[in-house]
């Protein structure tokens, strides 16, 4: 069986989506036959479990504590399709783990994702110790974006440290929120060009997601926008990234 492909999938600051869009690419890839694995790697916020409106008996936390197995601690979300390991917000502990604990972490997902084609671990925003090395452990680094300059900033400043972290490492960005697909293109290609300058590379561009009244709508009511609007423009824009995070991305030298 071929070895699951880690996504980290990160934000250089809060409140661009980046939960929501995890979930949702995870329930993207499961509708086309994935076998999907969501892990809450926001180890001080986790919120997986709150936008989706679930109460896991166990979570990280009892992990890393030795109370419960990986395997032990993943639950089916039935309506979706793809398996969850939740986070435990507020866990101060979490949050501060040690660098060898993070490898031992990292080592035991690989270990137990042999039956999964994708595993997702949703970073905390920002560029912190833990979020770094996580990310580094990944196959794929996706940093999300929106048009907002600190945003832009911000994602770059992540590819800066994922580039010392994991030199030549798979980077792609995905615009959120976007006013339409050129506007989100344009973004894009602020920080490929300062990747460029600064980076001597630019990340791959995985798409771009357009703003929709239906996402918040259904982020309130805890509800998947793929099963409550599947033909809004963002489901149709997540579906469509969503594939192309597993096939390889070619890396853009100049822009």
């Amino acid at each position: 069986m071929t070895p699951a492909n880690i996504l980290a999938i990160a934000s250089g600051k809060g409140g661009v989506g980046k939960t929501w869009f995890a979930i949702t690419t995870a329930h993207a890839l499961a509708r086309g036959g994935r076998r999907v694995l969501l892990f809450d790697a926001d180890l001080g916020l986790a919120n997986v479990d709150i936008q989706l409106g679930l109460t896991p008996a166990c979570d990280l936390a009892d992990v890393l504590a030795g109370r419960a197995t990986l395997a032990e601690a993943v639950v089916h979300h039935d309506e979706a399709g793809f398996d969850i390991m939740a986070g435990r917000s507020g866990s101060g502990a979490l949050a501060s783990l040690d660098a060898a604990a993070i490898d031992e972490l990292l080592d035991a997902l690989r270990d137990a994702t042999g039956r999964y084609d994708a595993v997702l671990l949703d970073l905390g925003a920002g560029v912190d110790r833990t979020g770094r090395r996580l990310a580094a452990g990944a196959d794929t680094l996706v940093v999300l974006a929106t048009e907002e300059p600190t945003s832009i900033t911000d994602a770059y400043a992540v590819l800066k440290l994922h580039s010392t972290d994991r030199p030549g490492g798979d980077q792609r960005v995905v615009i959120n929120q976007a006013p339409t697909a050129t506007a989100g293109e344009r973004t894009y290609g602020a920080i490929a060009r300062a990747a460029v300058q600064f980076l001597g590379r630019a990340p791959s561009l995985a798409g771009v997601v357009r703003r929709d009244r239906a996402v918040p709508v259904a982020i309130r009511r805890q509800a998947l926008l793929l099963t409550r609007a599947p033909n809004s423009h963002a489901a149709v824009d997540v579906e469509r990234i969503a594939e192309g995070l597993l096939v390889p991305a070619a890396v853009m030298p100049t822009v």
